[in-house]
């Protein structure tokens, strides 16, 4: 039977046939692996991207506890610096106190040593003076022998000593 054409229905089956052949070859040989290799690429780009998540949240999250940690620390610092300054100025104010207390000394010192250099100097040129007042009643006795102005030298350098006391 042949039908217009020269067209045989047979031939058209097997080439039905043989294209269904080639398309469950081709699919099992090309379309399979092509489809696994993709959908592995596909798992294989969501397990990236759930970790790349996972990674971003715990960056996320160190980065808000050292954030945290880092005005903690800025805290501390300030507390530190704010106690070195009260140190500072409580060893400042004894340092100041302390010098001042030894320039008290050190003037009370100088005055005391002062005062006595003083009456040790008044003591001495007082004796200076009686001894310059006894050589020069000496030598005027000596010189006229007379005793009387001796005594009147000598009642005059008393009254002259009870006057300065």
């Amino acid at each position: 039977m042949s039908l217009p054409l020269n067209i045989d229905p047979q031939q058209i089956l097997l080439h039905l046939l043989n294209f269904v052949v080639l398309f469950g070859i081709m699919y099992f040989l090309l379309y399979s692996p092509v489809k696994k290799f993709m959908d592995q690429r596909v798992e294989h780009y969501k397990e990236m991207d759930e970790k790349a998540q996972k990674d971003n949240a715990e960056a996320e999250r160190a980065r808000k506890e050292y954030t945290e940690k880092l005005a903690a620390v800025d805290f501390e610092i300030e507390e530190k610096k704010l106690e070195a300054r009260r140190t500072i100025n409580e060893q400042s104010e004894k340092s100041l106190a302390a010098a001042k207390n030894e320039a008290a000394r050190i003037i009370d010192d100088a005055n005391r040593k002062a005062r006595s250099d003083s009456k040790r100097i008044i003591e001495e040129a007082e004796s200076e003076i009686a001894n310059i007042a006894a050589t020069a009643a000496e030598r005027i006795i000596l010189k006229s022998g007379v005793s009387e102005s001796y005594d009147q030298f000598l009642r005059a350098v008393e009254d002259g000593g009870a006057d300065d006391e």
